[in-house]
């Protein structure tokens, strides 16, 4: 009997004890009821309650909460279907609106996830669905967050995992894939050769050029080479005139150009007449008297002028 009381009194005291002190620790937040009412929110620390009468009706986790968005079919703007699943972020504002807000805000942001997911996807097509992932977290955050202000809940952000279309369209994607890199490998190799080609005319263009530049150099010193050879040619002939002619002023200076001049006119006949089938003569043969007179008045006047002075005396 003793044992019996004891135990009974040990259990009061703990109940007593336990309905006394509450602990809230510093992850979390403690909504009080006095009689079923909301009395205040407990924050971390110790605090008193009055038995039977105050009572610890919802604890609140304050810390960020990651929250796992299970895999759902979705259908696409163009009519695929692919499997998408996500993960939510959200954090817990207000404790009191979200123990009397809604009855588990946990199950209501994966819905509402959900919801926003099947709508957002609808809106673009299976191609878009990998590309416009960003676009697509955003406008789900920033609907779940309008939603879920009442309950004072903030999502924070929202992450698509994984986005899974059915294995035909996967099979399907790879053969489209394969044709568009076949493709490309082909505009790659076709834009080879053309550029190939293109340098090859612009090679053989800037041969020619070359070429031409070259010929045209030759023919420019070739004709310089000629001009200055003509040149010295003119100069060397007008220096020889210009000494014959200083030759010719000096005294016999002009019979001895006579002499030569019949030199070289009975030289030139010589040739004629021997290499000729025909009896050339010129008029002046007519009369050899005067020929031979004229010959012999040059030979005359030839003679050295000293001798000639000297018979004189």
């Amino acid at each position: 009997m003793f044992w019996t009381t004891l135990l009974i009194v040990i259990a009061f005291m703990y109940l007593i004890l336990t309905r006394l002190f509450r602990i809230v620790e510093m992850r979390e937040e403690v909504i009080q009821e006095r009689l079923g009412k909301y009395k205040k929110t407990l924050k971390p620390g110790f605090h008193f309650l009055i038995p039977f009468v105050d009572r610890p009706a919802y604890s609140q986790e304050m810390r960020e909460q990651v929250i796992d968005v299970p895999s759902q079919t979705c259908i696409t703007k163009d009519n695929i279907e692919v499997a998408v699943d996500g993960l939510v972020y959200i954090k817990v504002m207000d404790s009191y609106k979200s123990s009397y807000g809604i009855s588990n805000y946990q199950a209501a942001a994966v819905n509402l996830a959900q919801t926003t997911m099947r709508s957002e996807i609808g809106k673009i097509t299976l191609d878009d669905t990998f590309s416009e992932r960003e676009m697509m977290n955003e406008n789900i955050v920033r609907e779940i967050d309008k939603a879920a202000d009442p309950w004072g809940i903030k999502v924070l952000r929202y992450e698509i995992k994984n986005i899974r279309p059915s294995n035909e369209i996967v099979d399907t994607m790879e053969k489209q894939m394969e044709a568009e890199r076949q493709k490309r490998a082909d505009i790659t190799n076709s834009e080879g050769h053309r550029q190939a080609r293109i340098n090859e005319s612009e090679g053989d263009q800037r041969s020619q050029i070359l070429i031409s530049e070259a010929k045209r150099q030759k023919r420019i010193n070739e004709a310089k080479g000629k001009a200055k050879e003509i040149e010295l040619v003119a100069t060397a002939t007008a220096k020889g005139i210009k000494r014959i002619a200083q030759a010719i002023e000096k005294p016999g200076g002009n019979m001895a150009v006579k002499t030569k001049l019949i030199e070289q006119y009975i030289k030139q006949f010589g040739e004629i007449i021997r290499n000729s089938n025909i009896s050339v003569l010129p008029t002046e043969t007519a009369n050899l008297k005067t020929f031979f007179e004229g010959v012999s008045t040059i030979s005359d006047h030839t003679k050295d002028p000293a001798s000639t002075k000297k018979g004189e005396k």
